[in-house]
C-alpha cells in the first residue's frame, strides 16, 4: 500500500481525521479538488469563524438517529477543541447562544489545521481531481489526477452539496453509493425561504428590514433575528426553521414574543395612529407596512377591541408557506447523507466495508446554526483519526 491513510477532502472534518491519523504514527494523504484548504472555514461568521458552540448535545442535530453523534460528540468535545484554539494562541469569543468566534480572521483556525498536519508529517494534495475509489485485496485504490493510489484505509470527508460555488458536490454520496451504503434523501439546510409571487408582492418593500421574532414550525421554534429579502425571509431564525420546514406547511412567526400585545394595544389608546404604536417595538417601515395591510385608517381610541385583538394574534402568529428555498447555492449545510445505520458511532467507519469511513456533512447528521456543524466535524473527524 501507497499510505496508511488516504483522506478525500480538506475541510474541517478531512484535516481533523488527517491530524489524528498522522499523530498515531500513519502515513496519510490528504486530497482535496481546491486549490485552498478549508474555505467552508475561511468563510464561516463572516469571515471570523462559529468554530463551535457552549451549548452542544445531542438534541441540537438532526438524523434519522440523533442519538448517532453522542458518542463522537462525548469523546471530543467543544472543550477540547477549544484547548486547541488556545494553545494555538487564537483569541475567541462568545456571542450571543454560546457561539464562539474567532477575535481574528478565520484563517487562523485553517493555518493551525495545516501546522498541525504538517507537525503529524501529513501529505497533502490540492488542486487534485478524483475519481473512483475502489476496493483492492485488503484495502482500496483511489484515482487522482496524479495517478492511481493505495492506501489500506480510506476516509471520505467531501461534504454535502452547500455552497456549489466553492466545489461542493455529490462526490461522498456517489462513493457510498458505489459501496452499497444507504442513502437518506438530502436537501438544502440552513437556507433561506422563498415565497410565491403574491406575498412577494408586499414583502419585497420590506427588504432589509430585520427584527428580532419567533419563527416556527410543527413543534420547533427559534427566537432569534428574521430578515426580509427581495425573494422572501432570511435570517438566523429562518435559517435553523429551514432544516425542520417541508414544502406545503406554514411556518408562523411571531414578531413580538413575550409580549402581552392584546393587552399592551388596548392600553395604547388615544389619538395616534397604529403605526406610532407599533414603532414603539417594531422598525417604522414594518410598522406602517402593517398598518396599511390591516386597512387601518382610524386613530386608536377609534379602533374596537375586536379589531385590536385581530392585530395583536396577526403580530403573534403570522402564518406564511413558503414556496421553496434558495436551495444549495446558498445553503449552510446539506441535510440527510450516508445513513447512520450504516456506520459505526464510535469510528465512523462502514459497517460493512472494512477500513471504509465517513465523516462531517456528508454523514446524515446536521446541526444547528451557531457551530454545531464545524464540532460535528471536529468530533467525527477525531473518532475517525483515532480509528485508521
Amino acid at each position: 500500500m501507497d499510505w496508511d491513510a488516504i483522506i478525500l477532502g480538506a475541510g474541517a472534518a478531512g484535516m481533523m481525521a488527517a491530524i489524528e491519523a498522522g499523530r498515531r504514527g500513519r502515513r496519510v494523504l490528504v486530497i482535496d479538488h481546491a486549490k485552498a484548504p478549508g474555505e467552508k472555514i475561511r468563510i464561516s461568521g463572516g469571515g471570523r469563524c462559529n468554530f463551535t458552540n457552549l451549548g452542544i448535545a445531542p438534541d441540537r442535530f438532526l438524523s434519522q438517529n440523533p442519538r448517532f453523534a453522542l458518542s463522537a460528540l462525548k469523546r471530543f468535545t467543544q472543550w477540547d477543541f477549544i484547548a486547541r484554539m488556545d494553545a494555538a494562541g487564537i483569541a475567541w469569543h462568545e456571542k450571543t447562544l454560546g457561539q464562539l468566534f474567532c477575535d481574528g480572521p478565520a484563517t487562523q483556525v485553517v493555518d493551525m489545521l495545516l501546522r498541525d498536519m504538517e507537525r503529524a508529517g501529513v501529505t497533502l494534495w490540492l488542486g487534485c481531481a478524483l475519481g473512483e475509489v475502489q476496493r483492492s485485496g485488503a484495502g482500496f485504490t483511489v484515482e487522482t489526477a496524479r495517478g492511481l493510489q493505495s492506501a489500506r484505509a480510506v476516509v471520505v470527508a467531501t461534504g454535502g452539496k452547500s455552497i456549489p460555488k466553492m466545489g461542493a458536490t455529490g462526490y461522498g454520496y456517489r462513493v457510498a453509493e458505489s459501496f452499497g451504503l444507504p442513502l437518506v434523501e438530502t436537501r438544502p439546510a440552513l437556507v433561506p425561504l422563498t415565497f410565491a409571487e403574491q406575498e412577494l408582492a408586499w414583502m419585497r418593500p420590506l427588504a432589509g428590514v430585520a427584527l428580532p421574532g419567533r419563527v416556527a414550525c410543527g413543534r420547533q421554534g427559534f427566537d432569534e433575528a428574521m430578515l426580509f429579502t427581495h425573494r422572501g425571509l432570511s435570517g438566523p431564525a429562518v435559517l435553523q426553521i429551514s432544516s425542520y420546514w417541508r414544502e406545503g406547511e406554514a411556518i408562523h412567526l411571531d414578531l413580538l414574543p413575550g409580549r402581552d400585545v392584546a393587552a399592551e394595544l388596548r392600553a395604547a389608546r388615544g389619538k395616534v395612529a397604529l403605526r406610532t404604536v407599533l414603532a414603539r417595538w417594531l422598525p417604522e417601515r414594518l410598522a406602517r407596512h402593517l398598518e396599511e395591510a390591516a386597512g387601518v385608517t382610524q386613530t386608536m381610541a377609534e379602533l374596537p377591541a375586536a379589531v385590536l385583538d385581530r392585530l395583536a394574534e396577526g403580530l403573534r402568529d403570522w402564518r406564511l408557506v413558503p414556496v421553496g428555498s434558495e436551495g444549495y447555492r446558498t445553503a449552510e449545510v446539506t441535510l440527510g447523507g450516508v445513513d447512520t445505520r450504516a456506520l459505526d458511532g464510535r469510528t465512523m467507519a462502514a459497517r460493512d466495508v472494512p477500513g471504509l469511513y465517513f465523516v462531517g456533512e456528508v454523514v446524515d447528521v446536521t446541526g444547528w446554526l451557531g457551530g454545531y456543524n464545524f464540532q460535528w466535524a471536529w468530533s467525527s473527524g477525531w473518532a475517525a483519526g483515532q480509528a485508521i
